[in-house]
């Protein structure tokens, strides 16, 4: 399924479809403020599964999740004093934060470390989807290949159309991802140079 819908101002019945699909176990490609991400409901585990199986990732390879906001993260990570300065800062927007995880994240989720990489999105189309799916929804990147990332829905649709229940066209993404920043320690590091800028807080 190829569903457009108005980037800058989503229609409340397209959302409601898309994530009617998420929540009846699909996989999508979406829109985020950075690239296009393919995803599901947290807490589906075959969704999941069906995910490392599209990407042909091997399962150490940790996906990362998208929260609608800093009380949906601390319910799934650790959140330290200096971890909510930062991520208040800099969310939403083009940023993952390494965290360590709560007993709340899925077990296929974990790492051996316990630890979990979460995202805060500004981008309308995201950000209403997680509104109305409640959860929140796994992210990882459309690409052609490790380091090839994917901006174009209609690409991804001839990509991957057959493996996704859904491909949503929320126009042409940018083709840099995220910058990643491990909060688990005292301080901050910068473990991914992305399209985000966190000079004036790091």
């Amino acid at each position: 399924m190829f569903l457009q819908i108005d980037p800058d101002n989503p229609l409340k019945k397209d959302i409601k479809r898309a994530s009617w699909v998420l929540s009846e176990g699909g996989v999508i490609a979406y829109p985020t403020d950075t690239i296009y991400g393919i995803g599901c409901d947290l807490f589906n585990k075959d969704a999941i599964e069906r995910i490392y199986r599209i990407k042909r990732l091997p399962k150490y390879k940790q996906l990362s999740f998208i929260c609608r906001d800093i009380k949906q993260v601390s319910e799934f990570a650790q959140v330290s004093n200096m971890a909510y300065k930062i991520i208040k800062s800099l969310a939403p927007g083009p940023f993952t934060f390494i965290l360590n995880s709560t007993r709340n994240v899925p077990k296929i989720m974990m790492n051996k470390r316990r630890e979990v990489g979460i995202r805060i999105v500004s981008n309308p189309i995201c950000s209403s989807l997680l509104e109305e799916l409640e959860n929140p929804l796994i992210n990882t990147s459309a690409t052609v290949e490790e380091g090839e990332y994917m901006s174009d829905p209609y690409e991804i649709y001839e990509k991957f159309g057959n493996e996704l229940d859904m491909v949503i066209d929320g126009g042409i993404s940018f083709s840099d991802p995220s910058t990643v920043i491990d909060l688990t320690a005292s301080e901050p590091v910068i473990v991914r140079q992305g399209r985000g800028d966190a000079s004036k807080v790091l």
